[in-house]
């Protein structure tokens, strides 16, 4: 059964970083895009930033360009998201996704369960 197990989340000040940490199991996720979107309270679902397998292509939101990096160890199966300069705007339940397509919806997606991000001012 393939699992995400997200970490990393918690309360920070704005301006300071965290790093989020998604690591999946139970299968083999060769080709796979990795990536995370959040949900801010009473707000959709929203794409933050997207890497895949090889590494080659990597996607961000406009909204967190030049502040958040993403990252991944396809040995550990595990997709990182280190986020800096944090601002309230971005406090959000952190989901991590597993697909053949980051920005796109198939049959064959995985999905976290969050990690709650807050960001006081």
């Amino acid at each position: 059964q393939v699992q995400l197990v997200e970490s990393g989340g918690g309360l920070v000040q704005a301006g300071g970083s965290l790093r989020l940490s998604c690591a999946a199991s139970g299968r083999t996720f060769s080709t796979y895009d990795m990536g995370w979107f959040r949900r801010a309270p009473g707000k959709e679902r929203e794409f933050v930033a997207g890497i895949s397998w090889s590494g080659t292509n990597i996607y961000y939101a406009n909204y967190v360009k030049d502040r958040f990096t993403i990252s991944r160890d396809n040995a550990k199966n595990t997709v990182y998201l280190q986020m800096s300069s944090l601002k309230p705007e971005d406090t959000a339940v952190y989901y991590c996704k597993i697909g053949p397509q980051i920005l796109t919806s198939t049959g064959m997606d995985y999905w976290g369960k969050g990690t709650l991000v807050t960001v006081s001012s």
